[in-house]
């Protein structure tokens, strides 16, 4: 078994808590609310590579694809509150060759911090996406060819 919760005492997850968990989880796909619908649509297709897959443009809303990753675009509804793009955290993108993206990308965003190699070995940069959020690239320096 995998996972931080695996490795940690935790009073509210165990081994016993998966063994009757009452929900299977397939996947997590983020979705990011911008008010910059088209403009976001064509960062992460135009910089990135993802490809549009579906869209909706009366509902404010597109699937996007890269591979196995999906991400949905999305423009704020009448349940949420929202004043700007926001959040907490990043997106972290694992890829075969870190260095090849960044070359592609360097010039066409803002950069966060440049390819560096950490102690926990992963080759990582971050830069930011058209609405601000943090994405970051990283390479498992563990798994070379």
């Amino acid at each position: 078994m995998s996972g931080y919760a695996a490795n940690i005492e935790n009073p509210y997850f165990s081994l016993d808590t998966l063994k009757t968990a009452v929900m299977t989880i397939h996947s997590l796909t983020p979705m990011i609310w911008t008010d910059a619908f088209q403009e976001t649509i064509d960062f992460y297709t135009k910089v990135l590579g993802f490809i549009c897959g579906d869209r909706n443009d009366e509902w404010g809303w597109a699937g996007l694809y890269h591979g196995h990753v999906d991400l949905m675009i999305a423009k704020p509804n009448a349940h949420t509150p929202f004043e700007k793009p926001g959040f907490t955290g990043s997106f972290y993108f694992k890829v075969d060759d870190v260095e090849s993206v960044w070359s592609r990308v360097k010039d066409l965003v803002e950069v966060v911090y440049a390819p560096e190699e950490f102690d926990w070995k992963m080759r990582e940069f971050g830069i930011r996406d058209n609405n601000g959020y943090l994405l970051q690239f990283g390479q498992d320096l563990l798994k070379q060819p």
